[in-house]
């Protein structure tokens, strides 16, 4: 026998269970049924796709269930299941550590708050230690399919665990898992036959694989007057594959307890797709948004949240094939008729009959959410809050379905309170506008105070305040809306669309002073002109339409580009500014020189742009001062 002591992050989650998920231990049981239910789906799968384990059925192979039997007086349950099993190392792995890398970030997140770390936990997905909420003893013994020794492994939750080898009478003569649960003070209620339906029928009614209740079933004996109790096996649930059934046959409540089941979760989905195609090709689908963005949707090693099947036959889980990487927040279920039961990843990616199923199933997906967005915006902004910049993600990826991307989107704005649609912005467009205008950067408060927007305030024409850190790189890709052009107003030709036959140009006046500021500036800028697009401020930077702007640049260089040529932005000063006007009246060398520096400067600084030399910035800033002063 060994002794082990749990993983750091085990016992860190363990504690957090007891203590913050108080008002639901009931779903110990879904989370042990559900892992049941994949073990049984995995060693199915390999039995009908592997020579070796196919002779092993019928001798340490039994037909898969899962059973639950009660012994009420002793306050136990046994959880039995005849699927893959586990080994020493598998015991180990599953029961002792947390494999998932975004453990710690998920621990990080919690408040302390008991509903709110029930809800984080949730999402998580609690799995086997969810168990510990109703037991003081956990027993598991386990025999993997394939192999002949049996193994115990033994915890009380707290101190860490034991695992054995067991044989005789203890181990198991095929291969398959038992969870003996010893319950406490606060598992006790669940000692109950009825109890134990109840949930089996609420959460695991739709597990396909028929689980059984063995318990002592009480029935009155008219002739001796008395209540005997017999020893039953009861099935207590409906074991189909519930997306199979029809939809006319499906209440709300199924589809959120089954999604509940399988994902873990404790919320309700925001929204749910049942899909049934016949024809070419014939496949169910089961898709489902969850309210809350799942806790690895940013993480490199996330987890795709759609299992694929075959002819009801577990194939995977996990898959990056299954639908494109912006929408891994999806969870559920694709069921193939047409797919060979031994698919394995390497031939996903090329298979022709996926590749069909995974298109028909994004459009599938997108054009469900557009339906949402036309006829409850409340709820389709609940969507967006989540998600929305996983639909950016797509904008830059998915060129098939760019158009319908665009649609669902959603921006804040100069013109609307929260946020606002592309076609909505349409509607809104000035009768003189030539083009749905946008701005990138890092907060929404910077942008709301940019100087490149003074002009467009003035017009009231509406600017969209993109404000996501993948903006810049996605709508640099994209510059039609329809037919609508798509301009970001930090481009130099941007501007020509501001001016008007009623705009005087002051070019000729300026030329003097933008020589000599151009002079000053070298090399730092590509061009200094006279701006048609500021009002209030005195200076500007933009760039030109087939170079990156400054904030480009920055992220392509921590992106690690560490070769892009020096940032050459074109100067635009104010030729209105009283600046700019006491330039003109006293354009001597000194009060010139240090005046572009400052000019150009301040307008590196509103783009969010770091100085090179803040320290000269610092000595002509005060040179100024104290001309001043």
């Amino acid at each position: 026998m060994s002794r082990q002591e749990f993983q750091t992050e085990v016992s860190q989650l363990l504690h957090l269970i007891v203590h913050s998920l108080y008002s639901h231990p009931e779903i110990f049981l879904r989370e042990l049924i559900s892992n049941s239910s994949d073990a049984l789906d995995k060693l199915r799968h390999l039995t009908l796709t592997d020579e070796t384990y196919k002779s092993l059925v019928g001798k340490s192979i039994d037909p898969p269930r899962i059973d639950l039997e009660l012994d009420e007086a002793a306050k136990t349950l046994s959880l039995s299941d005849t699927g893959i099993g586990m080994n020493e190392e598998d015991l180990v792995s599953h029961l002792g550590t947390i494999a998932r890398s975004g453990t710690k970030n998920f621990l990080a997140q919690l408040s302390g708050d008991a509903r709110k770390d029930s809800n984080l936990i949730g999402q998580f997905g609690v799995g086997f230690y969810s168990v510990f909420m109703v037991a003081d003893k956990v027993e598991v013994v386990s025999r993997k399919a394939g192999e002949d020794k049996t193994f115990k492994w033994t915890s009380d939750g707290k101190s860490g665990f034991e695992i054995e080898e067991v044989s005789g009478d203890q181990a198991r003569t095929t291969a398959g898992t038992t969870v003996l649960i010893h319950f406490n003070e606060d598992g006790a209620p669940y000692a109950n036959s009825y109890r134990l339906q109840e949930i089996v029928k609420k959460y695991s009614n739709h597990i396909a694989f028929p689980i059984f209740l063995i318990y002592d079933k009480s029935e009155w004996n008219a002739e001796k007057k008395e209540s005997i109790k017999t020893r039953t096996t009861e099935q207590v649930n409906a074991a189909s594959a519930m997306w199979q059934r029809p939809k006319s046959e499906l209440r709300d409540e199924d589809y959120k307890e089954f999604y509940k089941s399988t994902n873990g979760d404790w919320d309700d989905p925001l929204f749910w797709f049942h899909t049934r195609a016949e024809g070419t090709l014939d496949y169910t689908t089961l898709f489902f948004i969850p309210s809350k963005a799942p806790l690895d949707l940013y993480q490199s090693d996330y987890k795709g949240g759609v299992k694929l099947y075959v002819k009801r036959v577990f194939i995977m889980e996990d898959s990056r094939d299954l639908l494109p990487q912006y929408l891994r927040f999806v969870r559920g279920v694709i069921d193939s008729e047409d797919l060979p039961l031994n698919v394995s990843r390497e031939i996903l990616q090329q298979n022709k009959v996926l590749t069909s199923i995974r298109t028909a199933s994004v459009k599938k997906i997108l054009s469900e959410l557009k339906s949402i967005a036309a006829k409850d915006p409340a709820k389709y902004v609940d969507f967006v809050t989540q998600y929305n910049r996983q639909l950016k993600e797509g904008l830059y990826g998915d060129f098939a379905n760019r158009e319908i991307l665009l649609d669902l989107v959603r921006f804040k704005s100069t013109k609307v309170e929260g946020l606002t649609s592309l076609a909505e912005a349409k509607e809104r467009m000035q009768p003189e506008q030539k083009a749905i205008y946008y701005i990138t950067g890092s907060s929404e408060n910077m942008l709301r105070n940019s100087p490149l927007l003074e002009v467009y305030k003035k017009k009231d024409v509406e600017v969209l305040l993109l404000d996501d850190d993948i903006d810049e790189i996605v709508f640099a890709s994209i510059s039609k809306y329809g037919e609508i052009d798509l301009k970001a107003v930090n481009k130099s030709s941007t501007s020509e669309d501001l001016k008007d036959d009623s705009t005087p140009d002051k070019a000729e006046e300026l030329k003097p002073l933008l020589d000599k500021i151009k002079a000053t500036l070298g090399d730092a800028v590509k061009d200094v002109r006279a701006s048609a697009r500021l009002a209030d401020s005195p200076s500007v930077i933009v760039s030109d339409e087939d170079e990156p702007s400054a904030r480009m640049r920055q992220m392509m260089q921590a992106m690690g580009q560490t070769d892009l040529p020096e940032l050459k932005p074109t100067l635009e000063i104010n030729p209105d500014h009283e600046i700019i006007r006491k330039l003109l009246a006293d354009a001597g060398d000194g009060n010139v020189e240090d005046a572009a520096w400052l000019l150009f400067d301040q307008a590196l600084l509103l783009e969010g742009v770091p100085l090179q030399d803040p320290a000269t910035f610092v000595q002509r800033l005060n040179r100024v001062l104290n001309k001043t002063i």
